[in-house]
């Protein structure tokens, strides 16, 4: 029976899990091509004729949530397959190929029911076993947590209980599935952007307006392969939209709140940069040398301490929103800033308040 993964080119491979944050596309895990002679056939009963290792539950689930498609169409669980029919299963999230076995990492976990948890990731931990990170991941933790595993050849891969992504170096709040209606539907949700993510960054520059939106397709850059850059002109890559707030002006940086209205990767990062202001320590984006301020020797040690005490992208999920796929209930929560985020923001807020006041303002 065929089965046919995605073929992965080993130059998309490099910089593989910085480039997993939050993507909201659809990724095809398997195809079948209906026989000539094919008889009528329900769509779900022919899947689970070519996929023995699959429940039929798990198939209709799938379905249910959009996941199948016949020809390039989605359908319903009673679609009946032609002669020819091409039937494909498109998911939210890569197939992974790695062995995943579990390791007690401590995780933090502020909840957690029989259908999800959630887990506040630190800056610094790797999400998911790639090319480099085969162990010590998220992933691998989850694992552990769950008393779940992987083997590197799995034909039904368990291990789809992530159903979104925040890169290495953001840290905060990231939602986990813990079994097959759960992960479904929760990725559903991302896929159709009715999650409500909100993030705080602390950017580059003084920004003119109080709030705004930032409207642009994200796609890969063709000169650097580890960078995404928007297209103005819409003629690549895919539509993104980040809303933004100024929380608080330090006159060389500024810390917002950003709101994904959709899940590009990198999105917040390239959409700051687009528009001048890059977040902080974002060695990715150029944010990581001192763009804005004065020469004096005293300044440029001032942000360089920064830069040590918050070794990497200014960026942290603090909150998110969902309904419960089991209760159907709308859950929301918020976390802290983490220590090296909050000490930065204090330190510039007290540089900021001192040069007020040097200044008279």
């Amino acid at each position: 029976m065929p089965q046919f993964k995605e073929d992965i080119n080993q130059e998309d491979i490099l910089g593989q899990e910085e480039l997993l944050e939050e993507e909201e596309e659809s990724f095809e895990h398997y195809r079948f091509l209906s026989d000539k002679g094919q008889s009528n056939l329900r769509v779900d009963k022919f899947l689970t004729s070519r996929m023995e290792k699959t429940s039929r539950h798990r198939i209709q689930l799938a379905i249910s949530a959009g996941y199948v498609l016949v020809n390039g169409k989605k359908v319903k669980a009673n679609y009946i397959v032609k002669p020819l029919d091409v039937v494909t299963i498109e998911m939210p999230y890569q197939r992974r190929g790695f062995e995943v076995r579990p390791e007690n990492i401590p995780l933090d976990i502020p909840y957690e029911d029989d259908h999800l948890l959630l887990v506040n990731k630190p800056a610094g931990l790797v999400v998911h076993p790639g090319h480099g990170h085969f162990s010590g991941t998220l992933v691998n933790a989850l694992a552990f947590h769950l008393g779940i595993s992987q083997p590197a050849d799995a034909q039904d891969e368990r291990m789809g209980i992530l159903v979104h992504r925040i890169d290495k170096n953001t840290s905060g709040l990231l939602l986990v599935a813990k079994n097959d209606k759960a992960q479904l539907m929760l990725a559903k949700q991302f896929f159709d952007h009715t999650i409500d993510r909100k993030y705080i960054a602390l950017v580059w520059g003084n920004l003119k307006q109080e709030q705004g939106t930032i409207t642009g397709h994200i796609g890969r850059d063709p000169n650097d392969r580890l960078r995404f850059k928007v297209f103005p002109d819409g003629s690549a890559g895919k539509h993104a939209v980040t809303h933004y707030k100024v929380l608080e002006r330090f006159g060389y940086t500024t810390l917002v709140e950003c709101i994904l209205e959709t899940g590009r990767t990198h999105q917040i990062r390239v959409h700051m940069d687009w528009i001048g202001h890059p977040l902080f320590n974002d060695d990715r984006y150029g944010g990581d040398k001192i763009l804005k301020g004065t020469v004096y020797t005293k300044y440029k040690q001032f942000v360089e301490n920064c830069f040590a005490i918050l070794p990497r992208h200014a960026l942290h999920a603090k909150t998110l929103g969902f309904t419960h796929p089991e209760s159907g209930n709308k859950l929301f929560f918020s976390n802290e800033l983490p220590e090296d985020f909050k000490n930065v923001i204090d330190k510039w807020r007290a540089f900021s308040q001192g040069s007020n006041k040097k200044t008279g303002l």
